[in-house]
């Protein structure tokens, strides 16, 4: 098998270099990620510009692009084998209910869901790297057990880990996407020549971390896997629109 792992914190960060060391042994893996942070690039690809693809000393191939443009080109010409599966992270950060929105890491699992195989996402709730060989066992079991999963093509799986040791996780629980609360308004800086700018503020709080969210299982200290899927019709809505119909 064949794996292609890309990430949204760039080429450098040590969740992409965990997670390639923790499927080396599954599987040749290739990793190709942005040569920056590119979080919350989403689906976002690169059309004004080219992209040029460097290999560096340890193998990896460094991208001058998003997370999204890294996969799209890995499985569409720039690798001279067919990739059987995408693995994106490990994220140093959470990506829990809106958050998948945003995240260019759930983006770049997302570009794999034309692949036989499931998509896998990975994210370690934490900014710090001290549980990161958990975070990386946990992604390289439930990647190896694959085969023994039931699901749709282009079915996507947003894993997120709580930050403790391996020993301490409590278990995994299958999640729903919770929901944030509308985020904090930006903050506005003006730098020495007197320009004014805008940083974007931190997520939202919690509005729904009821039993059953992602929310909920990591914060008992379960890893989270939630299923995603690129179909966001919202099929209920149909029968409240059918005034429209009648338009012309």
């Amino acid at each position: 098998m064949r794996i292609l792992i890309a990430n949204d914190d760039g080429v450098h960060a040590p969740g992409i270099v965990a997670l390639h060391q923790a499927l080396s042994g599954l599987a040749t893996c290739t990793v190709i990620a942005p040569d920056g942070d590119r979080s919350g690039a989403s689906s976002s690809l690169t059309l004004d510009r080219p992209l040029h693809p460097q290999r560096l000393a340890n193998g990896f191939i460094s991208l001058n692009g998003t997370p999204t443009d890294c996969v799209h080109l890995g499985l569409n010409g720039l690798l001279e084998e067919p990739q059987d599966m995408v693995v994106a992270g490990i994220n140093m950060g959470a990506n829990l209910g809106d958050d998948v929105l945003y995240s260019g890491t759930v983006a770049a699992a997302l570009e794999g869901r034309f692949l036989s195989r499931p998509a896998f996402a990975f994210s370690l709730m934490s900014r710090q790297s001290d549980n990161l060989p958990a975070a990386a066992e946990i992604a390289r079991r439930m990647v190896e057990r694959y085969a023994d999963l039931d699901l749709p093509p282009r079915t996507v799986i947003n894993v997120n880990i709580p930050n403790l040791p391996l020993e301490r996780l409590r278990g995994v629980q299958l999640t729903r996407l919770g929901h944030r609360a509308r985020a904090a308004a930006p903050v506005r800086s003006v730098d020495p020549r007197g320009k004014a700018g805008y940083w974007i503020a931190a997520a939202g709080d919690i509005e729904d971390g009821a039993p059953g969210t992602d929310f909920h299982a990591v914060m008992q200290g379960y890893v989270s896997v939630t299923p995603l899927q690129l179909d966001r019709t919202f099929h209920e809505g149909f029968a409240g629109l059918t005034a429209l119909e009648s338009l012309l």
